[in-house]
């Protein structure tokens, strides 16, 4: 591939993906990740601030998604609704990278410090999603524990999704995966 071909990002990322499952993410270069995919050392830090940022780069796009979709949504919708549905948002959004996922789940839980990014970036999602549900008036307390709890569901659906396990799409195993937890913590009267 010659230097001018489009999608410099994309080729990286791909090009990162095949190499951390050929050599392993601690054996792979910046370098090497550059040449595989046709180009420089300083194209791939025009895209990225380190190797480990091509498994993780996507995360602000998706932090905005959220607290947009947070913005947006119906003001008679409870706070457990809005975070689904945002949360549902950014599976659809996902959805496009099914090829790759579980590759890069893969390279995610053999590193420790690639799991402790992971877990670093659904914190900050748990709290741009409190955050905007303060912004629409929801008390602190349950701003945060519904924002967490959504956390965890979309966690729990997407390693489902990735590790190549369901037929599903992401946001139908979400769905159905809030649904669940609705209906698990629904108490019945007498």
């Amino acid at each position: 591939m010659g230097r001018w071909e489009p999608d410099a990002r994309g080729r990286l990322e791909m090009a990162a993906l095949e190499l951390y499952a050929e050599h392993g993410y601690d054996q792979t270069t910046v370098a090497a990740i550059a040449e595989r995919a046709g180009l420089s050392e300083r194209t791939f830090f025009r895209h990225f601030s380190d190797k480990r940022e091509v498994l993780f780069s996507r995360g602000t796009v998706l932090e905005d998604l959220l607290t947009a979709s947070v913005a947006d949504a119906p003001a008679e919708a409870t706070p457990y609704d809005v975070v689904a549905a945002a949360l549902e948002a950014t599976a659809t959004l996902l959805e496009g990278r099914r090829e790759i996922a579980p590759r890069r789940q893969a390279v995610i839980d053999a590193h420790p410090e690639l799991r402790e990014r992971e877990l670093g970036k659904m914190t900050a999602w748990a709290a741009a999603l409190t955050s905007a549900l303060g912004e629409r008036g929801v008390e602190p307390r349950l701003a945060g524990l519904v924002a967490q709890t959504g956390i965890a569901v979309f966690r729990v659906s997407f390693e489902t999704w990735a590790r190549g396990g369901a037929t599903e799409d992401l946001a139908e195993i979400l769905r159905d995966s809030f649904a669940e937890l609705r209906n698990a913590t629904v108490t019945s009267s007498p």
